[in-house]
């Protein structure tokens, strides 16, 4: 699968972050070494984490990746691929995990060879991957009364780099992601499906694509278990770090004079994933051809008519929705041709507009309005929007 995910509303939040910051500059900050360029090139080389990740711009590590799955499928008789993608959207990610609870009930939810996450995304997309046994854990998690504090404690700008602590969010994260989660993925690891989470390198300016099911099967080796627990906690916080609200989760060691990296939201570089950005005129064969594709946005897509007060905050907040929405759209057209191109059906589902969704709404009624919304949704079988209809024949040389 390749073509690309972002977090709706993604830029608009980090529009917002950097009018907050640019009023305090200097205050907080993260210290770092003066590595300079070589350093910083150095730096970007080899590292310990490697095996479980690479950058979507690097065109050999995705046929790397690509080639090493699809010995594994013709191993095990696999047929055509079918993939989920989740978006970003912060508190708006109460719609999607609702649509996957709803959706069980239609008894015609697939088990997918692929699942890709960004942002709220990749906290939902572990639950998804394992499939519906794990839907009360998904409802639970976005239930929680602990999800109201994540967006506590603001003004934080003065002592750190973001409103908001990851305090709240890593203890979350913490609560629903065990060892136990860990030993499941790990499984469906070995029977050939693929669990991708979407981080934003920000001194690389790229998205990184961590191999979950790598990270989990890791920690199946003798001593590593709470060695994989802790990486796979850090890839799934940095993945949902806004940046200005949550601080940026720093990945790797420091050493030598050289940086460690500065992962934040998956969604700064990328709205959702339906492969490496790199390899998205790839044209797959065989077992690794797209079948059915599915892309939850946690948001809205479509327009909203609305006056835009004459201030500096109101137009800003308003152009970078504009601009977000713009770019998801731009997203999905790229998903439709690369579909298209591989006789794919692809379909979306999304925050009917008329709900007025809010990614920074945490407070438990409104995530629990969203939630059930989306579950009727996906139990009615409504969620989903066509856009390919039906996979055309492509016609013999």
């Amino acid at each position: 699968m390749r073509t690309s995910f972002k977090a709706p509303g993604g830029r608009l939040i980090a529009a917002l972050s950097v009018a907050l910051s640019l009023a305090v500059a200097g205050c907080g900050s993260i210290s770092r070494p003066d590595a300079g360029l070589v350093g910083l090139a150095v730096a970007q080389g080899a590292s310990p984490l490697d095996p479980f990740r690479f950058a979507a711009n690097d065109e050999a590590a995705g046929e790397a990746f690509l080639s090493a799955w699809e010995i594994e499928r013709q191993a095990r008789g696999a047929r055509s691929i079918t993939a989920l993608a989740v978006s970003g959207g912060g508190a708006n990610g109460a719609y999607g995990a609702g649509v996957l609870v709803g959706w069980t009930r239609t008894g015609d939810r697939p088990v997918f060879d692929l699942v890709t996450g960004v942002s709220t995304g990749a906290l939902i997309s572990p639950f998804a991957f394992l499939g519906s046994a794990w839907d009360d854990r998904l409802a639970e998690a976005y239930r929680d009364e602990d999800v109201s504090r994540l967006a506590s404690g603001g003004w934080g700008l003065i002592a750190r780099p973001s409103l908001y602590s990851d305090r709240s969010l890593r203890a979350l994260v913490g609560k629903y992601v065990d060892a136990q989660l860990l030993q499941a993925i790990a499984a469906e690891h070995q029977a050939g499906r693929r669990l991708l989470v979407a981080t934003t390198n920000l001194d690389a300016q790229a998205t990184v694509l961590w191999d979950m099911g790598a990270i989990a099967l890791s920690g199946q080796a003798p001593g590593q278990s709470e060695a994989a627990v802790a990486l796979f906690r850090n890839v799934l916080v940095a993945s949902a770090s806004i940046p200005g609200v949550f601080p940026p989760v720093m990945m790797g060691r420091e050493g030598d004079l050289l940086p460690a990296e500065m992962h934040v939201d998956g969604g700064v570089s990328t709205p959702f994933v339906l492969a490496p950005s790199s390899l998205t005129f790839w044209t797959p064969e065989e077992v690794m051809r797209p079948g059915d594709l599915y892309v939850i946005i946690n948001g809205e897509i479509e327009p909203r008519l609305a006056l835009t007060r004459g201030a500096t905050l109101p137009i800003l907040m308003r152009s970078f929705d504009t601009l977000s929405k713009s770019d998801l759209r731009a997203h999905l057209i790229a998903a439709v041709a690369f579909a298209s191109r591989n006789d794919a059906r692809l379909r979306y589902a999304a925050i009917p507009t008329e709900l007025g969704a809010d990614s920074l709404a945490f407070e438990a009624a409104a995530m629990r309005r969203l939630f059930e919304t989306g579950e009727t949704a996906g139990a009615s079988g409504t969620a989903f929007s066509e856009v390919m209809p039906e996979a055309w024949t492509r016609p013999e040389p």
